[in-house]
């Protein structure tokens, strides 16, 4: 029997893929969890053979999880479900080393079949994902995405130079490279464009 929690913020979605799946003969549904937080909690305490994780919930994001899942017990697999096809995300995801990454508007059996791939050492992951990954590579370094993460928090140049212990200068250097690689006008812009690449 496959132990599977699922963690996902939409109740509606979380009970709907619980009662599919419990039709399958070899999955058991040990757990639900709502928000990230409690999905962590579940996972160290349950200790279920797979989970399915959405990306964003509350509290903290299921790559959060996902991370500190793979930090802290290997034995669970992690597959993410995600409505977002967004490159960034999935190329976080293959970094942690989650063990599939799938669209939500898939089939249960599809869902079900990944479920048991994973299970005997497969990585699962949507086409579309990969192709989508492959023509939108991040073009930021990981100074410029340090830059444009404090930029999204509303830090000012004199605070992001003190943080990341750059001048004044650099710091608008660097925000200048990024407005153009992103080809948009202002920071605002680029903020915007990379958080729904997924890039910061």
């Amino acid at each position: 029997m496959i132990n599977v929690l699922i963690a996902e913020d939409q109740g509606m979605l979380r009970g709907a893929l619980g009662s599919l799946l419990d039709f399958e003969d070899d999955i058991d549904i040990v757990g639900k969890a709502s928000n990230g937080k409690e999905a962590l909690q579940l996972i160290l305490s349950l200790q279920p053979d797979v989970c399915l994780m959405d990306i964003e919930m509350p509290f903290m994001s299921g790559l959060e999880v996902a991370s500190e899942v793979k930090k802290q017990m290997s034995s669970c697999k992690i597959i993410i479900l995600t409505t977002f096809a967004r490159p960034g995300y999935f190329e976080q995801a293959v970094k942690i080393g989650v063990d599939g990454y799938m669209l939500k508007d898939g089939s249960i059996d599809e869902l079900a079949e990944s479920i048991r791939s994973v299970m005997r050492g497969k990585r699962e992951f949507s086409p579309e994902l990969i192709f989508g990954s492959m023509k939108n590579d991040n073009p930021l370094t990981d100074r410029e995405k340090d830059v444009l993460r404090l930029a999204g928090e509303g830090k000012t140049s004199k605070e992001m130079s003190a943080e990341l212990f750059l001048s004044a200068g650099t710091v608008r250097n660097y925000m200048s490279e990024i407005i153009n690689k992103l080809e948009v006008k202002n920071r605002t812009e680029a903020v915007t464009v990379a958080k729904e690449k997924g890039w910061i």
